[in-house]
């Protein structure tokens, strides 16, 4: 397997509007490396699901190129179109008949048999469940179908757009501990969503886009260090307004967080704690706030308009 499942390069589309052509896709380098979970991740409207369309084949980019398996796309699609699965829109599936029937009709046009669908089942955690009617299935169940759907010729890039949209926290858990064993077997899994937080928890890697743009990418770890911001702490004290007024007499910054204190600028928490007792103020919590998807995506969008 190349060290690139997927790779874009000066990816571009646009769509003719009522205001004339809106750029959907300005530009775009996208590399999803090989193995583990990649989220590619930016706000609703950033290009996430036009991008998917033109890696799948689904729709033609304006310029620009796309590698699939180092296969370029579309012109030699075919040759790698049976190692990805992917679910990017609401799975067409009948309401009527059963879970593992709706499977098994899959199953037959791509000539596997039963043993796949029972194994498709079980990985996605629906075999007690498989002899219920799809329409009887909650909206996290009929999520869980459409993924065992894919499994069906054992993909080895998995593509979920958006995948928890919709679902309750159990619904979320239930898909996030699925992606999380898929990866775990091997299999490369690409989310786009534009839900940072609940991604962060599975994510090996990330690519940030505003805009149809890639703002930022690289391992979590990477993306989570990339920040400038100073490191803040989150301080509990009995009188917030006489704490920020005295901290930032000192040169630090404060904000209020609730009951609390963002406080930003300390050469080391101590720095906080020295200062405070100096006057009498004498915290009762002191917290480091540690960086995340989130705040960095606020950060690096910053005057982006997103």
């Amino acid at each position: 397997m190349p060290e690139f499942v997927i790779e874009t390069r000066g990816l571009r589309k646009s769509f003719r509007t009522r205001h004339g052509r809106q750029t959907a896709v300005d530009g775009l380098d996208l590399a999803v490396p090989a193995g583990g979970v990649h989220g590619f991740l930016g706000p609703n409207g950033s290009g996430k699901t036009t991008t998917i369309r033109m890696v799948l084949g689904l729709a033609r980019a304006d310029a620009g190129t796309v590698r699939l398996f180092g296969a370029e796309v579309p012109k030699s699609l075919p040759s790698v179109l049976g190692r990805v699965g992917a679910v990017v829109e609401q799975p067409r599936l009948f309401p009527g008949i059963t879970g593992r029937r709706n499977l098994q009709v899959l199953a037959r046009s791509i000539n596997q048999d039963d043993r796949r669908v029972d194994a498709a089942l079980a990985a996605v955690g629906l075999t007690d469940r498989a002899g219920d009617r799809y329409k009887a299935y909650s909206l996290g169940m009929k999520q869980r179908l459409a993924i065992a759907a894919t499994l069906l010729k054992q993909p080895d890039l998995l593509v979920l757009d958006e995948p928890t949209n919709g679902l309750d926290p159990a619904g979320i858990r239930e898909i996030r501990d699925l992606i999380r064993a898929l990866a775990a077997d091997g299999t490369t899994v690409l989310i786009s969503s534009h839900i940072l937080a609940e991604v962060q928890q599975v994510c090996d890697s990330v690519s940030i886009i505003g805009r149809g743009r890639l703002l930022a990418g690289g391992s979590v770890a990477e993306v989570l260090r990339s920040t400038t911001r100073p490191s803040e702490v989150r301080v509990r004290v009995p009188d917030p307004a006489a704490a920020a007024e005295l901290l930032q007499g000192n040169g630090l910054t404060s904000r209020p967080d609730g009951e609390l204190l963002l406080v930003g600028g300390a050469a080391e928490p101590a720095q906080i704690t020295r200062l405070l007792a100096e006057r009498g103020i004498y915290l009762s919590e002191l917290t480091p706030v540690s960086a995340d998807l989130e705040s960095v995506f606020l950060q690096i969008t910053e005057g982006e308009g997103l």
